[in-house]
């Protein structure tokens, strides 16, 4: 089996989903079942909420129990259940329920997927996670070239079926055969011993993990409400999706070179590039109200988000025990990637509606902290280095 292009399609089928999701759920919410801003904001947060415990607590638990195969088929047929279960609901309190139901199951797939990875990487099965990872990239912007030609015909009610159809491409996917490590059912052994706090016990473990979550919170106002700001100043819907896109293209960009180009820099220096980047991106946004500076800004999202997240892997591929990976998924994902975002979402929300640019360069508050630190460590880095050569 060739398992550097089985991991790529199973990113590129995640992916695909992720990319009507992540830009366009809370604009499906506000345009289709007429619900405010700040209603969509909040029902986002406690979504993201949820992932974080289903991340945190449920994911590394079940990763102990069962094989990465299996896991990834359980969390698509429940994310599948939840969203039909968005058919019949139209009022504030069914969809926050279906919402929180949806985020147990869904946003999970994704430190499955990277702890799939990451494992098949230490087995030496999967020779480069940057090439299999640009193909959730290529999903992503795939699904987003298409999306608004059919929302500009059709309306927004096409997102759910479109996702819906995804998600039901991705349970038939999950079903077939695997590489035999992830087939295999986990031992109970250090995994299960080993309490989820030791890792903090890992050198420099919490403070990167404290750098990660400020520069994936900085993107909360974009994801949450980048679709209906583009609206705002007056983006031709049918080119909403592309412009979404530029930034997902820039992302494909970065992993595709990542591990020739930026495989010899340090976690340190990797992530003090994102945070320059991420800070760049939030004040030209909020500078300069136009589609086409919104555009320019986009192609940041290599620095922002996609470097941010390679250093990361790079930390843990690097530091991490086998038996530990998934634990630090869960907590990435459930810091990072949820209960960061989820704050930095209604804080968000606040701001837009006070003046939708407001609500960028409030992610400076995530961004500069991000970048001091990241210079902190970047030394700390810099001092191992010398002490080893000493």
């Amino acid at each position: 089996m060739n398992t550097q292009r089985w991991m790529g399609a199973r990113f590129f089928s995640f992916f695909l989903t992720w990319g009507i999701f992540l830009p366009y759920w809370s604009g499906w919410m506000i345009h289709t079942k007429g619900i405010s801003v700040s209603e969509a904001s909040l029902i986002m947060s406690f979504g993201l909420i949820a992932r974080g415990l289903s991340t945190l607590f449920a994911f590394p638990y079940l990763s102990g129990k069962l094989s990465s195969k299996r896991l990834l088929r359980i969390a698509g047929i429940g994310s599948l259940i939840a969203i039909i279960c968005y058919l019949p609901a139209n009022s504030f309190p069914s969809l926050l329920l279906v919402t929180v139901l949806l985020h147990l199951f869904y946003p999970t797939l994704m430190p499955a997927l990277d702890s799939a990875a990451s494992v098949l990487v230490k087995s030496k099965q999967l020779k480069h996670y940057g090439r299999s990872r640009q193909w959730g990239s290529i999903g992503f912007v795939s699904v987003g070239m298409i999306i608004t030609i059919f929302t500009g015909a059709f309306g927004d009610e096409v997102i759910l079926w479109a996702l819906l159809l995804g998600i039901i491409g991705f349970v038939i996917l999950s079903s077939m055969r695997a590489p035999d490590v992830l087939s295999i059912k986990p031992v109970a052994d250090q995994a299960e011993k080993r309490n989820i706090f030791q890792l903090f016990r890992i050198r420099h473990f919490g403070l990167v993990l404290i750098i990660v979550l400020l520069l994936q919170s900085a993107h909360a106002t974009y994801y949450n409400y980048g679709y209906i700001y583009l609206q705002e100043i007056d983006a031709p819907t049918y080119l909403i999706g592309l412009i979404i896109n530029i930034a997902v293209l820039a992302e494909i960009l970065f992993f595709f070179i990542a591990d020739k180009r930026f495989g010899g820099y340090s976690v340190g220096t990797l992530l003090t590039i994102a945070a320059v980047g991420s800070t760049i991106r939030w004040i030209i946004v909020f500078a300069f109200p136009s589609v086409v500076i919104f555009c320019i800004a986009q192609t940041l999202h290599a620095l922002s988000f996609a470097m941010a997240h390679y250093a990361f892997m790079k930390y843990l591929i690097a530091n991490i025990p086998h038996a530990q990976i998934a634990k630090a998924q869960g907590i990435y994902s459930a810091l990072a990637l949820s209960w960061g975002t989820a704050l930095f979402t209604i804080f968000g929300g606040f701001l837009y509606e006070i003046e939708p640019r407001y609500a960028f360069i409030g992610m400076v508050v995530c961004t500069v902290p991000s970048l001091l630190l990241s210079l902190v460590y970047r030394k700390l880095e810099h001092s191992k280095e010398v002490y080893n050569h000493s």
